[in-house]
């Protein structure tokens, strides 16, 4: 092994987030460690990750601790050579971390490296275009509790090179890449690489498998609340009671929910559907087989699909780019197929899975892929093509006991439809007054894709759908 000290660098832990919490360390200063050994457990908006170390060697320095937010590209870890002497000293601090640009190939490699699979390594929302790597001073610690080294290491040139199977000259992997693997049991021998030079890609190693792979089942860590200090809010003059931090799946919500009301002009239809029909067909499959009849949300899925056929321009996204002349142009992308998208209230908060190529299945399918997605997402397993993927949003918050809502869109999409709470109704019958079971449906819609009349027309159509669910059935 190389006789200088090397820095790992926090990756990116998704598509494009740009900050981790570290939850816990794993390791400690002294400890011997191996390649792909985890270090840590860290946070980011969707779920909590263990980070293996691409290098071997004594743990040197931890730069960070628990409950601190660390940005992508800056140190996590520094390791020395193996049989370096290191002495713990908890009472070491940094004396300061000085920004310089590192040698462009060194970067390059390393945007390469934990930009593995579609562009990424595990979750997020699109990729940064940075990824300048960054150098550090080394700590300023007490007698006895530095690496014990020859000569203080030169930190302009720290190893950020691609980490390599032991052995191996060709397969050039990330170490979560190569993690991923070996839990799934893929020998990278068997595995073409699909990235430059040979580069075995996160794509690679989850066609290898037979699909996308789950990362370990997250653990919600909750928000630390800080007691009441007996400080006064100078606005209420009220005793502050606690204080808690936004952060997690929380912040990324937070965001994302800012983001569609601050860029979507939005306008919203509505309708009440009599939904006695569908009630009724239901319940006469359920005596049939009573196990296995789909649920209400799965046959609304169904006509749901069916409207977006009809009203493509409500499964689409728009998004701004750069025109010839260098200013901004907008462009709306149609998509070739739906992947519907649903909101799943979890412990760790709202999430919303979506079943892709939705559009091909029926609604017994479409409630077997709903079920398992809402099992998964509650127990933290949704991959990030599940939470990230869709195209259009069905919200069912009747389940909690309201008939309607004013909804955000699920940015980057441009609409969603919500379902209220069913219940008994007067409703005119054939001239005649009857109690039905009644429902509300709520379509918000971003009015640059469309005019109103294309958003009455796909809220119109399901809402039909549903109160002849027989008559619509027949025809899909």
């Amino acid at each position: 092994m190389s006789a200088e000290m090397q820095v790992f660098l926090l990756p990116d832990l998704g598509e494009g987030l740009t900050e981790a919490e570290l939850v816990n360390w794993l390791v400690a200063v002294g400890d011997e460690i191996r390649v792909d050994q985890p270090i840590a457990e860290v946070e980011t908006a969707k779920s909590m990750v263990e980070v293996p170390s691409p290098y071997a060697g004594i743990v040197a320095v931890l730069h960070g601790e628990a409950g601190q937010t660390l940005d992508v590209g800056k140190p996590l870890i520094s390791v020395a050579p193996v049989g370096a002497s290191v002495a713990e000293d908890p009472q070491a601090t940094e004396e300061e971390v000085s920004e310089a640009p590192a040698p462009a190939a060194a970067a390059e490699t390393y945007r390469t490296e934990e930009k593995a699979g579609s562009g990424n390594v595990l979750i997020g929302y699109g990729t940064s275009g940075g990824g300048e790597a960054r150098r550090t001073r080394p700590r300023k610690v007490s007698a006895g509790s530095a690496v014990a080294v020859t000569s203080e290491p030169d930190f302009a040139e720290l190893s950020l090179s691609r980490t390599r199977i032991p052995g191996k000259l060709s397969a050039v992997i990330s170490p979560l890449v190569r993690k991923m693997a070996r839990d799934h049991g893929v020998s990278l021998d068997a595995v073409p690489g699909s990235g430059e030079s040979g580069l075995i890609l996160r794509r690679d190693i989850e066609a290898a498998i037979g699909g996308a792979t789950r990362e370990a089942a997250p653990v919600e860590v909750p928000a630390v609340v800080q007691p009441s200090t007996g400080a006064q809010d100078a606005r209420t003059g009220l005793t502050v009671a606690s204080r808690t931090p936004v952060r997690g799946i929380r912040k990324a919500v937070a965001a994302n929910m800012t983001r569609s009301r601050s860029e979507i002009p939005e306008a919203t239809v509505w309708v009440d559907v009599d939904a006695t029909a569908l009630l009724e067909m239901r319940g006469e499959l359920k005596k049939r087989d009573p196990h296995g009849a789909p649920g209400l949300l799965a046959f609304i899925a169904r006509f749901v699909t069916a409207g977006l056929k009809k009203f493509p321009e409500l499964n689409t996204r728009i998004v701004t780019a750069e025109d010839a002349a260098g200013g901004e142009m907008q462009e709306i992308i149609a998509f070739d197929g739906i992947n519907l998208g649903f909101a799943a209230q979890t412990d760790r908060g709202l999430v919303v899975p979506s079943v892709r190529n939705a559009h091909l299945l029926s609604a017994r399918e479409l409630d077997a892929e709903i079920r398992r997605l809402t099992a998964v997402a509650r127990d933290g397993k949704a991959t990030p093509t599940e939470l990230a993927s869709g195209t259009f949003t069905l919200n069912n918050y009747g389940v909690f006991g309201v008939d309607g809502s004013a909804a955000i869109i699920n940015y980057p999409e441009v609409a969603m439809l919500g379902v209220g709470r069913i219940f008994d109704r007067p409703w005119v019958v054939d001239g005649e007054l009857a109690v039905r079971k009644v429902t509300e449906l709520t379509l918000a819609f971003d009015h640059r894709v469309c005019d109103g009349e294309t958003a009455a027309g796909f809220l119109r159509y399901v809402a039909d759908a549903i109160e002849n669910p027989g008559t619509v059935l027949a025809d899909l």
